[in-house]
């Protein structure tokens, strides 16, 4: 068995296809094609000038059937999948088809009965699918999820999550600002951080909407072992005064029983990390995903309760329309 790899990558212009560049060349591994509908690709080039690249699905999919029958060691064995959120499911079913087991960026699918049907393709095909849920491998995380695991057996935690990520008007015009094309601004900025509550807290019991607008949600959620209230943003004017003096436009904060868990640092390196243990037959699936997908899927669904019940501070000073 040959233990360099070839990749492919489906949305090679994103935001997040150079981590995933990075992390394919830095687990000695080669990338043979890519596709994106857009052309400004050339990041590439610090990485694999070499490989062929696609703006037409129906050309990148004939070009990896080819790779496969020509079995000259070119057939792709993974597929990176960068692409829009609502297009995750096509494009695994594509990266199958060839042949190929697929990495797909958070959230992997939209819909919880997406996982559903992924799972009997994945059995159809003998293929895995695995998602990116680095989160879990952040060592702040383990060394908390540790001492959750060794402390007191009944213990019920107050965790107060905020995260927020200011961006640009730029969002609202892109397919991330399309409820329809990304889950909402809860799925697209937040399931990772719902799968680390989950995986580190157990499972969600209750699940309530305080806010949910386009650029910004907050709730409540009771997990097994936590009472967690989160705020999510994409509000410059949510960020806290004395994070702006710092001329920051990211703020991100988590606290346990009013202690603040520190983990600002340690993400450069997790989707290398990530990839490491995909291709050792450690990589997260379908059912790791299913938990934090079934509660994103509640949230936008849900009908806002407004300021009632035990909703996070941060709400005191918003506006929910």
């Amino acid at each position: 068995m040959t233990s360099t790899h070839n990749f492919a990558l489906i949305g090679a212009a994103g935001y997040i296809a150079p981590r995933h560049l990075k992390a394919i060349k830095e687990t000695g591994n080669n990338l043979v094609a890519a596709l994106d509908k857009f052309d400004s690709v050339g990041i590439m080039d610090s990485f694999f000038p070499h490989a062929d690249f696609f703006t037409e699905p129906e050309r990148f999919d004939r070009h990896m059937d080819k790779l496969r029958r020509l079995d000259e060691g070119r057939e792709v064995h993974y597929t990176s999948i960068c692409s829009p959120n609502y297009l995750h499911d096509s494009h695994i079913r594509l990266a199958l088809r060839n042949d190929s087991d697929a990495i797909c960026e958070k959230p992997i699918v939209l819909n919880p009965w997406n996982v559903d049907a992924l799972q009997t393709i994945e059995k159809e095909y003998g293929k895995n699918i695995y998602t990116i849920l680095q989160l879990r491998l952040h060592p702040s995380i383990i060394a908390l999820k540790k001492k959750i695991e060794e402390g007191p057996k009944d213990k019920i935690y107050d965790v107060d999550l905020s995260y927020i990520t200011s961006r640009g008007r730029w969002y609202f015009h892109s397919w991330k600002g399309d409820v329809e094309k990304s889950g909402g601004v809860a799925t697209n900025i937040g399931v990772h951080f719902f799968d680390m509550l989950a995986y580190i807290f157990g499972p969600v019991k209750e699940n309530l909407v305080h806010c949910l607008q386009t650029d910004k949600a907050a709730g409540y959620l009771e997990l097994e072992k936590a009472r967690v209230r989160w705020f999510l943003s994409l509000d410059y004017n949510n960020i806290p005064d004395e994070i702006k003096t710092t001329d920051q436009r990211t703020y991100r904060s988590i606290t346990i029983d009013g202690e603040e868990i520190e983990f600002s640092g340690g993400f450069t390196d997790l989707h290398t990390l990530s990839y490491q243990e995909i291709l050792k037959g450690n990589g997260f699936g379908l059912e790791e995903a299913r938990d934090s997908i079934n509660t994103v899927f509640h949230i936008r669904n849900s009908k806002p309760l407004g300021l009632r019940g035990d909703y996070h501070p941060l709400l005191k000073n918003v506006t929910c329309k």
